[in-house]
């Protein structure tokens, strides 16, 4: 044994011994899972349907631990540890479903892995209206869609869907998107075609023009296609995740090659169940209002008295034929405050129409 070795073995010994608590403890969780999901189940034959993933209890345990937490390791190593913690120790109550915005690959399938963990059953549908459709109708207990990216703006398909679906808001997801030029494994040949989606192809213009100026660019359905096409001729390469790379087998070329290096994605986590207050919430709601003068200044200014923090206003036609827009509005607050109450109550007598779409836990 060289004095190296000498010196790590013991510091090795400790790992190790470390290790061996942290699985006993880690099984000590699991047991406690599976006791609160035994009485879940009971409460589910007395009462009906039953709530087994709560997004509200969640947030409150990383935002406890964060703020418990002392280093070296950061808070974001440590929320995603104990996400995998969760979902794990979730399983074994119940196995969760989630359907997402497919094919497998996208960052919409990210997205689900890192809220939700790896212990989930993940079912992707290839439009949003389905999402909406899989979680309407039992199919799966949570859906996942996009509903804004911080380049390309909202995904106006995800608000329209809100309009006539009853489901709720449970969460929101916030993604960092890095985008890599990706090429089937051992290809060596002049990129003749570089695929992707039409968004992630605007996202690294700059790069693409100094790289590949001459080479066609051509839109398809989702990066996760664009991968796909891309593993069965070397000739074409493809614009997406990490995760469309390990999904279809193909080589990272070059990585976070998207113009804006602070480029996001939110998600919305849509379900079938009011979230209970977090003490972290945002509020989503949906307003008809009249086509006329002030009419949207009415609907802020309670807002604006009460002291309530607005985060988001964006319009969409009513889809009536009279010129009436809705609103969709994100505030700071949950259902259950005072303040909020009063707020909804001033609107809902303004308003042709008010809509909760959720009270929910901000990303983290």
């Amino acid at each position: 044994m060289n004095m190296d070795d000498e010196k790590l073995k013991p510091l090795r010994d400790q790992i190790d011994r470390i290790d061996s608590d942290l699985l006993t403890l880690l099984n000590k969780r699991a047991s406690c899972a599976i006791e609160i999901g035994h009485i879940k189940s009971e409460e589910r034959l007395d009462q009906g349907d039953t709530v087994f993933y709560r997004p509200d209890r969640v947030s409150q345990v990383l935002d406890r631990l964060s703020n418990e937490n002392l280093g070296p390791l950061g808070n974001s190593e440590i929320s995603a540890i104990f996400r995998e913690v969760m979902s794990s120790c979730l399983s074994l109550e119940q196995e969760l479903r989630v359907s997402y915005l497919g094919p497998p690959g996208t960052f919409s399938e990210a997205a689900v892995r890192k809220h939700f963990g790896q212990a989930v059953k993940t079912l992707p549908f290839l439009s949003i209206d389905e999402v909406f459709r899989s979680v309407e109708s039992s199919s799966v207990d949570f859906g996942v869609v996009p509903v804004e990216n911080s380049t390309e703006g909202m995904v106006n398909l995800t608000l329209d869907c809100f309009v006539n679906s009853g489901l709720q808001i449970s969460s929101e997801i916030e993604m960092p998107i890095h985008q890599c030029f990706l090429r089937k494994s051992g290809a060596s040949g002049k990129v003749k075609e570089i695929l992707s989606h039409p968004q992630s192809l605007a996202q690294c213009r700059s790069w693409l023009d100094g790289q590949f100026r001459e080479v066609p660019r051509r839109g398809v359905a989702s990066n996760a296609e664009a991968a796909r096409l891309a593993s069965e001729d070397e000739a074409l390469a493809a614009v997406g995740g990490e995760l469309a790379a390990h999904q279809y087998g193909l080589s990272v070329e070059a990585s976070n090659i998207e113009d804006n290096p602070s480029n996001k994605t939110r998600f919305l986590v849509i379900g079938r169940q009011l979230s209970d207050v977090s003490g972290r919430d945002k509020t989503s709601i949906l307003v008809a209002v009249k086509n006329k003068p002030g009419a949207l200044y009415e609907i802020l200014e309670p807002f604006k008295d009460l002291r309530i923090g607005l985060s988001r206003i964006e319009t969409r036609p009513s889809g009536t034929g009279d010129w009436s827009y809705l609103f969709f509005i994100d505030f700071d607050g949950h259902l259950g405050s005072p303040n909020i109450k009063r707020v909804l109550s001033t609107i809902e007598d303004l308003a042709l129409n008010l809509k909760v779409l959720g009270s929910y836990p901000k990303a983290s």
